[in-house]
C-alpha cells in the first residue's frame, strides 16, 4: 500500500476520497448476512474523530506506538532482547499470532493468563534466528519457527521460549479448535537450497500450552507449497489453505480432508486428502469484478503430488478441465458456516487476467456455492495500487481490526460493520534516517480470550505489545 493510498485512507471524510467497499460488507464480520449486492460505501463525515472508532491518534512521547486517548500499552517482548527460557536472543521478522486462554486453576475459580504463539518470518540473511534447541528443530539451517509468551492478568511476561524451530518464513497460519496453532511456511526450497538441509514449505503443529508435545513434524499431508493462512471448519474439521504466489503461476485455494478430523493435537499428523478448488470455466478469479457474483457446484480436485516432489502443486496436472488459481491469496478465516478468503491485488503487469484493488470470497462448503463477497479500492485515482489489508481479526465492538504492510507510515485500521476506517494505532519506530524516515509494518494482530487486550506485532524492528483500553463490546 503506497504513502499516496495511505493518506487518502487518513483523510477520507475531509477530502471525500477513500476506499469503496462494494458488496456485502457487513457480512465480513457476522459472517451470516446473504451475499447480495450492494452500493459502493463511501466513509460518512467524523471518520476517525469519534463519529467511527476511538478518536484521533496521541502522539507516544516515548516514539513507540500512538494509541488514541484513554488506550495504553505495554512492550512484552523485542527482538535482541534475551528469552526468558535463556535459549537466545528473542528472534526477528515478528508476523502471524494467536491467543489461547489459561488452562491452570487458581482460587478465583479461573485461570487469566494468557499464552500467545508468534510467527517469525525469518530468512537465511536474518539478523536473530529462531534459536535452535532439541527437540524442536526441524532443519538446523532453517532460522524461522516461533516463540511462546506466557502472560498474567496484568500483561506481565511470565515466560519466554521457542515453540518451534528450523523452519522458514514463517508467515501466517491459523488456530484450530482444539486449542494448538498452525504455523505456515511461505517457502517450498527443497533441500540442498539456500543451505537447507531439509525440504520447506509445510504446516506445523504448535502446542502453545507445551511445544514438545508437537514437537517440529511437518504435516506432510498437507501439502508442500507457499502456505500463507489456514481456516478450520469447526463443524467437519476441514482445513482450508491459502497459496501467496505473487508471481505465474498464481495460487491456488486448497481444502485438506483430515483422516482424523477434529481429533486434537496431532490427530492431522494422521493424513489425509489435499484438493484444489475449481471454478469451472474460470481459470483465474480476477475476471470476476461484480459484487455478489455466485458460482454453484464447485468442484475440489485431488492433487496429483501433495509433496511437490518434481513440480510445484499449481503446476501440476489437473487434468483436461485445469484448475483456478488466484494472484496473491492471503487472510483466511472461518465465519458462521462459511470460509473466507482474500486475493490481496491482482496486475494484468504480473500476469494475471484482470486487473484488482483486493476481493474477499465466500465458500460455502454445504452449497458447494462460491461467492465474491467483497471489492474494493480507491474511489478517486484508478491508479493508486491500493491493496487489500495483510493480518486481520475481529474486534470486540463488531467490525475487523487490519494490520496495514506498505510503504510510509503503518497503521492498525479499524472497518466497522458499517464500512468506516478508522486508525486504530500508528507505529513510531524510525527504522531508516531522520532524513529518510521508514517504520515497520504492523502484523499479527488477535485478541485476548477476554477481548479486554490487542496484541499486535511490529515486524521490524520485532516488538510485541498489548493495548488495553476502553475497547467497546
Amino acid at each position: 500500500m503506497s504513502t499516496t493510498r495511505r493518506q487518502i485512507l487518513a483523510r477520507s471524510s475531509a477530502l471525500g476520497a477513500g476506499i469503496v467497499f462494494a458488496g456485502a460488507v457487513p457480512e465480513l464480520f457476522a459472517g451470516t448476512a446473504a451475499a447480495a449486492p450492494a452500493a459502493p460505501y463511501e466513509p460518512r463525515p467524523g471518520h476517525g474523530s469519534g463519529g467511527a472508532g476511538y478518536g484521533p491518534l496521541v502522539p507516544d512521547p516515548d516514539g513507540l506506538l500512538d494509541l488514541p486517548k484513554g488506550f495504553r500499552y505495554r512492550v512484552l517482548s523485542r527482538e535482541g532482547d534475551t528469552l526468558r527460557s535463556g535459549e537466545g536472543k528473542v528472534p526477528s521478522h515478528h508476523d502471524g499470532m494467536a491467543a489461547f486462554p489459561g488452562r491452570g486453576r487458581h482460587a478465583s475459580g479461573r485461570d487469566r493468563r494468557v499464552h500467545l504463539v508468534r510467527n517469525h518470518e525469518n530468512r537465511p540473511t536474518v539478523a536473530h534466528r529462531v534459536p535452535a534447541v532439541e527437540g524442536l528443530t526441524y532443519d538446523p539451517m532453517g532460522m524461522g519457527g516461533c516463540t511462546a509468551l506466557e502472560l498474567d492478568a496484568r500483561h506481565r511476561v511470565l515466560g519466554e521460549r521457542v515453540a518451534i524451530a528450523g523452519t522458514s518464513t514463517n508467515c501466517a497460519g491459523g488456530h484450530t479448535p482444539w486449542h494448538t496453532w498452525l504455523t505456515c511456511e511461505e517457502n517450498e526450497d527443497k533441500a540442498g537450497t539456500n543451505g537447507y538441509t531439509k525440504d520447506h514449505g509445510f504446516i506445523f503443529e504448535v502446542d502453545p500450552y507445551d511445544p514438545r508435545r508437537t514437537g517440529a513434524v511437518p504435516l506432510t499431508a498437507m501439502g508442500r507449497f507457499q502456505h500463507e493462512a489456514i481456516a478450520v471448519d469447526p463443524d467437519s474439521g476441514v482445513v482450508y489453505e491459502t497459496e501467496d504466489a505473487f508471481d505465474r503461476p498464481f495460487g491456488l485455494f486448497y481444502r485438506f480432508r483430515p483422516h482424523k478430523p477434529l481429533g486434537g493435537r496431532g490427530s492431522l499428523r494422521a493424513g489425509g486428502r489435499l484438493e484444489a478448488m475449481r471454478v469451472p470455466d474460470v481459470p483465474d478469479l480476477s475476471v470476476v469484478q461484480e459484487p455478489g457474483t455466485v458460482f454453484d457446484a464447485i468442484e475440489w480436485a485431488p492433487v496429483p503430488d501433495p509433496l511437490a516432489r518434481h513440480t510445484p502443486v499449481r503446476l501440476q496436472d489437473f487434468g483436461r478441465r485445469g484448475i483456478t488459481h488466484a494472484q496473491k491469496l492471503e487472510g483466511c478465516y472461518w465465519g458462521g458456516r462459511c470460509v473466507y478468503f482474500v486475493s490481496s491485488f491482482a496486475k494484468r503487469a504480473n500476469g494475471s487476467a484482470a486487473d484488482h484493488f483486493g476481493q474477499v470470497w465466500r465458500y460455502d462448503p454445504k452449497r458447494r456455492r462460491l461467492t465474491l463477497v467483497v471489492v474494493f479500492g480507491p474511489r478517486t485515482d484508478v491508479q493508486l495500487p491500493g491493496e487489500s489489508p495483510d493480518n486481520i481479526t475481529l474486534a470486540p465492538g463488531g467490525g475487523l481490526m487490519v494490520c496495514e504492510d506498505g510503504e510510509g507510515a503503518q497503521y492498525v485500521f479499524g472497518v466497522t460493520p458499517g464500512g468506516d476506517v478508522y486508525p486504530m494505532a500508528r507505529g513510531r519506530q524510525n527504522i531508516g534516517t531522520p532524513d529518510k524516515p521508514e517504520w515497520g509494518e504492523f502484523a499479527g494482530v488477535t485478541f485476548s480470550p477476554d477481548h479486554r487486550t490487542m496484541y499486535v506485532n511490529v515486524y521490524t524492528p520485532g516488538t510485541t505489545f498489548a493495548v488495553t483500553g476502553p475497547w467497546r463490546r
